[in-house]
């Protein structure tokens, strides 16, 4: 069957792009005359006999046959790039189908080639935390001289350039929340070191600088801003503290306010936190990082549960000496974050007694948003996992922001919105509401429904590959994942350049009888991680789907755009937030899924940890400001708030455009204009 597939792609055009597990689909085998020959009709299930890794060249080729098509021969397959390779496991590795024993050596080699010393730097550190490198002392060896390049122009001695790069690395190490005495590298001289011996977390906050003048930034709010920032900068200066939560729907300002406060603070010489549930809203505040990473806030917090960190570490003197801390986006997590956070500062500042151990504390977002995540839970456990079910709540005070209408503004939008989120334009049924004409693309159920929302939200792609505003500022949404990963292929496919296609290395740990088959563990893409196959172009948008180094703007959520591709390295550049320009190397990291019980067996894949962000889930876009939004609901939304932060997410009516189908309602008469669709409004959690 397989020569008769080599002769079927020599001879027929229909045959050349098929795989040959699916080539069943497509022809029939003929057992007399032993030929394929097309299928007219009932396809067929194809399936090739499993092969163990331990078979060597048996299971090499199998992995070629389950990713190359239109191959000829024995030596088609094993030619790559037009060089012939002398085994199926070299071929497989030159077409980047199988892990090389060199991939983490190669890495580093390909981004020398971009002279980046402080970028090397960072890609080590990330190879040392993430990657699993078994020869560490080898990589500093041979790497050294690269990462130490502008260090050598001005310093003379090989010991003081080795112990520099070393002191970087360390810091590095450190904002990863890792000990460089975990790895075998050279001891540290700390005659180098001159921090004074001040915690890496202190130093990064004081020299956090302030993005514009403050005086500029307080004579722009609005009366409701300025009588909040009076009100949270009259507990800082008493130092009695204060819990306040800062509520406003979108486009209220309550970045704008963060930031007037934070200058405030820091240009008096005070320490300032600000933190988010996002790493996308954390971004866009000078010096945010997520509250999990600042606060070391177990990822599965339990009902009573505390801080990941002691009372000597440098978290805890940041937070001893910190005057104001704030955190946006509260009411996405689960309220025993927030309570673990306040458990631990009462004891790291003796104030057992006293909420959060007497510290002003600013708590931000708006309930009509997206609630925390509870995997399989019910309303009434998601309600109760969210900060006004909190002992915390009481003691809050309430500062309510509202938009101040210019003469520019929407009012119209504006009041459809809070009217969507609030839950007070539902028709007969509660949930379900109707969309304005205005914002909607007709839906006939064809897929060319989809090219018109791209038209739309993406017009005159082609000529504006190169503009980053462009990129950046344009993106459609929508509720699952399938969907979003439809929309982004199909404008892969439009834009321009040479496509990069990067295959992830999947394996079932403890699985020496191959129970899990290659193409089985390809096929799954569990929530948050980068799929098997990942193409790519040069200038493509792609979302970061880890937290590799968030002090320095690589936490997840990340918006990055491609500049350049190796084979196992890819050169991004940061384009959101205060870390805007900066360039970055990413390498393959492993990822194993969060929840142990997703599987019958612990799945492990390596791969970029990135996916194309055209299009994205609602609930990522959650904190970010999109002036151009298409929203694609094929289903109704199925959870609070997803339709308002769909909505919300755009500056005007006229930016947004709604691709969603009709609900079948055959037996109601009562809706006959109009698109209608769903929205889940919670109204406890809004209105309490």
């Amino acid at each position: 069957m397989l020569t008769a597939y080599f002769k079927a792609n020599r001879d027929y055009e229909w045959a050349r792009n098929t795989l040959y597990r699916d080539f069943p689909l497509i022809a029939r085998w003929l057992p007399g005359t032993k030929t394929w020959i097309e299928r007219q009709q009932r396809p067929q299930v194809g399936r090739i006999v499993s092969a163990h890794p331990a078979e060597g060249e048996r299971y090499y080729l199998r992995v070629l046959l389950n990713h190359v098509t239109g191959a000829t021969s024995f030596e088609d397959l094993k030619t790559v790039n037009n060089v012939h390779c002398r085994t199926f496991q070299e071929a497989a590795e030159k077409r980047g189908l199988i892990e090389a024993d060199n991939t983490l050596d190669d890495c580093l080699t390909e981004a020398e080639l971009f002279q980046m010393p402080p970028s090397l730097q960072r890609l080590f550190a990330t190879i040392l935390v993430f990657c699993e490198p078994r020869h560490v002392r080898t990589l500093w060896n041979k790497h050294l001289e690269a990462m130490s390049d502008d260090y050598r122009r001005i310093q003379r001695s090989q010991h003081a350039v080795e112990q520099l790069v070393l002191l970087d690395i360390r810091n590095m190490l450190r904002s990863m929340g890792k000990d460089i005495r975990s790895f075998p590298l050279p001891d540290i001289d700390e005659s180098y070191d001159n921090s004074g011996g001040v915690d890496r977390e202190i130093i990064e906050e004081t020299s956090v600088e302030a993005d514009q003048d403050h005086a500029s930034l307080l004579l722009s709010l609005n009366p409701e801003q300025k009588y909040a920032y009076e009100k949270i900068l009259s507990s800082v200066d008493s130092r009695d503290g204060g819990l306040f939560f800062v509520d406003g729907p979108g486009g209220t300002g309550k970045t704008f306010l963060y930031r007037t406060l934070l200058t405030k603070v820091r240009g008096e010489g005070k320490i300032a936190i600000a933190t988010a549930t996002s790493g996308v809203a954390a971004s866009i505040m000078p010096g945010g990082r997520t509250a999990h990473s600042r606060f070391k806030i177990p990822l599965n917090i339990q009902e009573g549960g505390v801080c990941n960190f002691t009372k000597q570490s440098g978290t805890a003197k940041l937070l001893q000496k910190a005057s104001l801390i704030i955190w946006d986006e509260v009411p996405m997590t689960k309220r025993q974050a927030v309570e673990a956070l306040d458990k631990s500062m009462r004891d790291i500042m003796g104030q057992p007694y006293v909420p959060f151990g007497g510290k002003t504390i600013v708590f931000g977002g708006d309930f009509r948003q997206v609630l925390p995540v509870v995997r399989k839970g019910s309303r009434g456990q998601i309600t109760n996992a969210t900060l006004r079910k909190s002992y915390l709540w009481d003691s809050m005070h309430q500062l309510k922001l509202v938009r101040n209408m210019s003469a520019q503004s929407d009012q119209w939008f504006s009041d459809y919105l809070l009217r969507i989120g609030n839950g007070t334009d539902q028709l007969m049924d509660e949930d379900r509401v109707e969309l304005p004409d205005e914002i909607c693309v007709p839906y006939t159920g064809a897929d060319s429904n989809i090219g018109d929302l791209i038209d739309h939200i993406f017009p005159m792609l082609a000529a504006n590959t190169c503009n980053t505003d462009y990129i950046t500022s344009r993106a459609i949404l929508s509720t699952r994942n399938e969907y979003v990963d439809k929309i982004n292929m199909q404008l892969i496919e439009c834009f321009p350049g040479d496509e990069v296609i990067y295959h992830s290395f999947d394996r079932a740990e403890d699985d020496p009888h191959n129970n899990y088959p290659s193409e089985f563990l390809n096929s799954l893409t569990p929530n948050g991680f980068p799929p098997h196959v990942l193409k790519l172009k040069v200038n493509c948008p792609v979302i970061l789907l880890r937290n590799l180094d968030p002090a320095n703007g690589l936490c997840k959520g990340t918006r990055l755009v491609v500049r350049a591709f190796q084979r196992n390295a890819i050169d991004a550049e940061i384009v959101i937030g205060q870390h805007a320009r900066k360039r970055v190397f990413l390498p393959r990291i492993p990822l194993c899924p969060s929840d142990d019980e997703m599987f019958p067996f612990r799945f492990k894949r390596k791969q970029f940890p990135i996916r194309l962000c055209f299009a994205m889930t609602i609930n990522k876009a959650q904190g970010q400001t999109i002036p151009n939004v298409g929203v694609y609901l094929p289903r109704p939304v199925f959870s609070h708030g997803q339709l308002y932060v769909a909505l919300s997410r755009a500056t005007s009516r006229n930016k947004l455009k709604v691709l969603a189908a009709p609900l079948n309602d055959d037996d109601d008469s009562s809706i006959t204009v109009g698109t209608v669709t769903k929205n889940i409004v919670y109204k406890d959690v809004v209105t309490s």
